[in-house]
Protein backbone atom coordinates (compact mmCIF):
# COMPACT_ATOMS: atom_id res chain seq x y z
CA UNK A 1 0.00 0.00 0.00
CA UNK A 2 1.24 3.50 -0.83
CA UNK A 3 -0.23 5.39 2.12
CA UNK A 4 -1.61 7.93 -0.37
CA UNK A 5 -5.00 9.46 0.45
CA UNK A 6 -5.29 10.46 -3.20
CA UNK A 7 -4.72 6.86 -4.30
CA UNK A 8 -7.19 5.51 -1.74
CA UNK A 9 -9.90 7.81 -3.04
CA UNK A 10 -9.25 7.02 -6.72
CA UNK A 11 -9.09 3.30 -6.01
CA UNK A 12 -12.72 3.44 -4.93
CA UNK A 13 -13.47 3.69 -8.66
CA UNK A 14 -10.58 1.81 -10.30
CA UNK A 15 -8.13 -0.76 -8.95
CA UNK A 16 -4.79 1.05 -9.16
CA UNK A 17 -1.46 -0.65 -9.69
CA UNK A 18 1.30 -0.27 -7.11
CA UNK A 19 3.21 1.85 -9.63
CA UNK A 20 0.25 4.21 -9.98
CA UNK A 21 -0.18 4.35 -6.20
CA UNK A 22 3.48 5.20 -5.73
CA UNK A 23 3.26 7.98 -8.33
CA UNK A 24 0.24 9.48 -6.54
CA UNK A 25 1.97 9.17 -3.16
CA UNK A 26 4.82 11.36 -4.44
CA UNK A 27 2.34 14.23 -4.70
CA UNK A 28 1.79 13.98 -0.94
CA UNK A 29 5.39 14.08 0.24
CA UNK A 30 5.11 17.64 1.60
CA UNK A 31 2.49 18.35 4.25
CA UNK A 32 1.07 21.59 5.61
CA UNK A 33 -1.11 21.89 8.72
CA UNK A 34 -4.21 24.08 8.68
CA UNK A 35 -6.60 25.21 11.41
CA UNK A 36 -10.34 25.73 10.89
CA UNK A 37 -10.79 29.07 9.18
CA UNK A 38 -7.28 29.16 7.69
CA UNK A 39 -7.31 30.29 4.07
CA UNK A 40 -5.30 28.14 1.68
CA UNK A 41 -5.66 30.55 -1.23
CA UNK A 42 -7.69 33.63 -2.12
CA UNK A 43 -9.24 34.59 -5.41
CA UNK A 44 -6.59 36.42 -7.39
CA UNK A 45 -3.61 34.88 -5.58
CA UNK A 46 -0.79 33.56 -7.78
CA UNK A 47 -1.77 30.03 -8.82
CA UNK A 48 1.53 28.25 -8.29
CA UNK A 49 0.42 25.07 -6.54
CA UNK A 50 -2.21 22.34 -6.54
CA UNK A 51 -3.09 20.42 -3.38
CA UNK A 52 -4.20 17.03 -2.10
CA UNK A 53 -6.24 16.85 1.10
CA UNK A 54 -4.47 14.43 3.43
CA UNK A 55 -6.77 14.94 6.41
CA UNK A 56 -9.75 17.08 7.33
CA UNK A 57 -12.19 19.10 5.24
CA UNK A 58 -12.06 22.29 3.20
CA UNK A 59 -14.41 24.29 1.01
CA UNK A 60 -14.08 26.59 -1.97
CA UNK A 61 -16.14 29.69 -2.67
CA UNK A 62 -16.35 32.82 -4.80
CA UNK A 63 -17.63 36.26 -3.89
CA UNK A 64 -20.65 37.62 -5.75
CA UNK A 65 -21.62 41.19 -6.57
CA UNK A 66 -23.70 41.82 -3.43
CA UNK A 67 -20.73 40.98 -1.21
CA UNK A 68 -21.97 37.53 -0.22
CA UNK A 69 -20.26 34.30 -1.17
CA UNK A 70 -21.29 31.17 -3.03
CA UNK A 71 -19.77 27.94 -1.74
CA UNK A 72 -18.87 25.81 -4.74
CA UNK A 73 -17.51 22.57 -3.40
CA UNK A 74 -16.63 20.71 -0.21
CA UNK A 75 -13.36 18.78 -0.08
CA UNK A 76 -12.45 15.67 1.90
CA UNK A 77 -9.39 13.47 2.43
CA UNK A 78 -8.16 12.22 -0.94
CA UNK A 79 -9.54 15.14 -2.96
CA UNK A 80 -7.38 17.26 -5.21
CA UNK A 81 -7.92 20.95 -4.49
CA UNK A 82 -7.21 24.00 -6.61
CA UNK A 83 -6.99 22.03 -9.84
CA UNK A 84 -8.08 25.16 -11.71
CA UNK A 85 -4.64 26.51 -10.84
CA UNK A 86 -3.23 24.17 -13.49
CA UNK A 87 -4.71 26.30 -16.26
CA UNK A 88 -4.73 29.80 -14.75
CA UNK A 89 -1.95 32.05 -13.50
CA UNK A 90 -4.14 33.38 -10.68
CA UNK A 91 -6.56 31.52 -8.41
CA UNK A 92 -10.22 31.67 -9.45
CA UNK A 93 -11.64 30.67 -6.04
CA UNK A 94 -10.95 31.02 -2.34
CA UNK A 95 -10.23 27.80 -0.41
CA UNK A 96 -10.60 27.63 3.37
CA UNK A 97 -10.41 24.87 5.98
CA UNK A 98 -13.76 24.01 7.58
CA UNK A 99 -11.94 22.00 10.26
CA UNK A 100 -8.34 21.31 11.21
CA UNK A 101 -6.73 19.77 8.15
CA UNK A 102 -3.50 18.61 6.54
CA UNK A 103 -2.93 19.45 2.90
CA UNK A 104 -0.14 18.39 0.54
CA UNK A 105 0.96 21.07 -1.96
CA UNK A 106 2.74 20.20 -5.19
CA UNK A 107 3.97 22.16 -8.19
CA UNK A 108 2.28 22.07 -11.59
CA UNK A 109 5.30 20.29 -13.07
CA UNK A 110 4.56 17.32 -10.79
CA UNK A 111 1.11 17.07 -12.35
CA UNK A 112 2.64 17.15 -15.82
CA UNK A 113 4.90 14.25 -14.88
CA UNK A 114 2.05 12.21 -13.37
CA UNK A 115 -0.25 12.65 -16.37
CA UNK A 116 2.50 12.01 -18.89
CA UNK A 117 3.70 8.80 -17.26
CA UNK A 118 0.31 7.42 -16.22
CA UNK A 119 -2.36 8.03 -18.87
CA UNK A 120 -4.90 5.82 -17.10
CA UNK A 121 -4.70 8.04 -14.02
CA UNK A 122 -5.04 11.07 -16.30
CA UNK A 123 -8.18 9.60 -17.88
CA UNK A 124 -9.63 8.72 -14.46
CA UNK A 125 -9.08 12.27 -13.19
CA UNK A 126 -10.72 13.62 -16.35
CA UNK A 127 -13.74 11.34 -15.83
CA UNK A 128 -14.18 12.29 -12.18
CA UNK A 129 -13.81 15.96 -13.10
CA UNK A 130 -16.70 15.55 -15.54
CA UNK A 131 -18.82 13.88 -12.86
CA UNK A 132 -18.06 16.78 -10.54
CA UNK A 133 -19.00 19.26 -13.27
CA UNK A 134 -22.38 17.56 -13.76
CA UNK A 135 -22.98 17.46 -9.98
CA UNK A 136 -22.16 21.16 -9.72
CA UNK A 137 -24.52 21.89 -12.61
CA UNK A 138 -27.26 20.03 -10.75
CA UNK A 139 -26.67 22.13 -7.65
CA UNK A 140 -26.55 25.44 -9.47
CA UNK A 141 -29.77 24.55 -11.30
CA UNK A 142 -31.40 23.64 -8.00
CA UNK A 143 -30.55 27.04 -6.51
CA UNK A 144 -32.65 28.73 -9.15
CA UNK A 145 -35.37 26.12 -9.67
CA UNK A 146 -36.06 24.09 -6.51
CA UNK A 147 -37.43 24.78 -3.05
CA UNK A 148 -35.31 25.75 -0.08
CA UNK A 149 -36.00 22.38 1.54
CA UNK A 150 -34.85 20.58 -1.60
CA UNK A 151 -31.56 22.51 -1.66
CA UNK A 152 -30.75 21.79 1.99
CA UNK A 153 -31.64 18.11 1.61
CA UNK A 154 -29.46 17.82 -1.51
CA UNK A 155 -26.39 19.30 0.19
CA UNK A 156 -26.79 16.99 3.17
CA UNK A 157 -27.10 13.98 0.85
CA UNK A 158 -23.98 15.06 -1.03
CA UNK A 159 -22.05 15.16 2.24
CA UNK A 160 -23.44 11.79 3.34
CA UNK A 161 -22.57 10.10 0.06
CA UNK A 162 -18.99 11.38 0.13
CA UNK A 163 -18.50 10.29 3.72
CA UNK A 164 -19.77 6.84 2.77
CA UNK A 165 -17.06 6.63 0.12
CA UNK A 166 -14.42 7.73 2.61
CA UNK A 167 -15.45 5.31 5.36
CA UNK A 168 -16.54 2.42 3.15
CA UNK A 169 -19.62 2.07 5.36
CA UNK A 170 -23.32 2.70 4.72
CA UNK A 171 -23.45 5.27 7.51
CA UNK A 172 -26.68 7.07 8.35
CA UNK A 173 -25.38 9.58 10.92
CA UNK A 174 -22.78 12.23 10.20
CA UNK A 175 -21.49 15.65 11.19
CA UNK A 176 -21.65 18.09 8.24
CA UNK A 177 -18.95 20.22 9.94
CA UNK A 178 -20.67 23.30 8.49
CA UNK A 179 -22.43 26.12 10.27
CA UNK A 180 -25.96 27.03 9.21
CA UNK A 181 -24.48 30.18 7.65
CA UNK A 182 -22.14 28.01 5.57
CA UNK A 183 -25.02 25.74 4.55
CA UNK A 184 -26.80 28.90 3.48
CA UNK A 185 -23.82 29.99 1.38
CA UNK A 186 -23.90 26.60 -0.33
CA UNK A 187 -27.62 26.76 -1.09
CA UNK A 188 -28.29 30.46 -1.67
CA UNK A 189 -30.30 30.77 1.56
CA UNK A 190 -30.02 32.74 4.78
CA UNK A 191 -28.99 30.92 7.94
CA UNK A 192 -32.49 31.58 9.32
CA UNK A 193 -34.03 29.89 6.28
CA UNK A 194 -31.62 26.94 6.59
CA UNK A 195 -32.62 26.52 10.23
CA UNK A 196 -36.29 26.49 9.25
CA UNK A 197 -35.71 23.84 6.56
CA UNK A 198 -33.72 21.65 8.94
CA UNK A 199 -36.56 21.94 11.44
CA UNK A 200 -39.12 20.95 8.81
CA UNK A 201 -37.07 17.92 7.74
CA UNK A 202 -36.84 16.94 11.41
CA UNK A 203 -40.55 17.42 12.08
CA UNK A 204 -41.36 15.32 9.00
CA UNK A 205 -39.08 12.57 10.40
CA UNK A 206 -36.82 12.64 7.35
CA UNK A 207 -33.83 13.41 9.56
CA UNK A 208 -33.07 13.70 13.26
CA UNK A 209 -30.52 16.01 14.87
CA UNK A 210 -28.51 15.84 18.05
CA UNK A 211 -25.98 18.60 18.54
CA UNK A 212 -24.04 18.90 15.29
CA UNK A 213 -24.92 15.34 14.22
CA UNK A 214 -27.50 14.62 11.52
CA UNK A 215 -29.10 11.20 11.12
CA UNK A 216 -30.99 10.32 7.96
CA UNK A 217 -34.10 8.41 9.01
CA UNK A 218 -35.94 8.15 5.69
CA UNK A 219 -33.36 8.28 2.90
CA UNK A 220 -35.84 7.45 0.15
CA UNK A 221 -38.01 10.39 1.18
CA UNK A 222 -34.99 12.65 1.49
CA UNK A 223 -33.87 11.79 -2.04
CA UNK A 224 -37.38 12.54 -3.25
CA UNK A 225 -37.45 15.91 -1.48
CA UNK A 226 -34.02 16.78 -2.87
CA UNK A 227 -34.66 15.55 -6.43
CA UNK A 228 -31.29 13.94 -5.81
CA UNK A 229 -29.15 12.09 -8.33
CA UNK A 230 -25.82 10.68 -7.17
CA UNK A 231 -23.61 11.61 -10.10
CA UNK A 232 -20.76 9.46 -8.78
CA UNK A 233 -22.73 6.22 -8.85
CA UNK A 234 -22.66 3.82 -11.81
CA UNK A 235 -19.84 5.62 -13.63
CA UNK A 236 -18.58 3.99 -16.85
CA UNK A 237 -14.80 3.47 -16.84
CA UNK A 238 -14.75 0.80 -19.56
CA UNK A 239 -12.98 3.20 -21.93
CA UNK A 240 -9.98 3.93 -19.68
CA UNK A 241 -6.61 3.03 -21.21
CA UNK A 242 -4.63 0.19 -19.72
CA UNK A 243 -2.20 0.94 -16.92
CA UNK A 244 1.43 1.21 -17.93
CA UNK A 245 3.79 -1.32 -16.33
Amino acid sequence: MSGSCFAEYLSHYVALTEVERAALARLEENKRDMKRGDILQREGDPADEIYVVNHGRLMSYVHVDDGSRQILRLYYAGDSVGTGNAIYSTACETIVATEDAIICPFEKDALKTLLGEHPRVAALLFALNQAERVALTDRLASIGRTSAKSRVAAVLLDILQRLRIMTGDAIESFDPRLTQEELGDATGLTSVHVNRMLRELTEEKVISRKGSMVRVIDEARMREVANYIDRFADLDFSWLPDARP
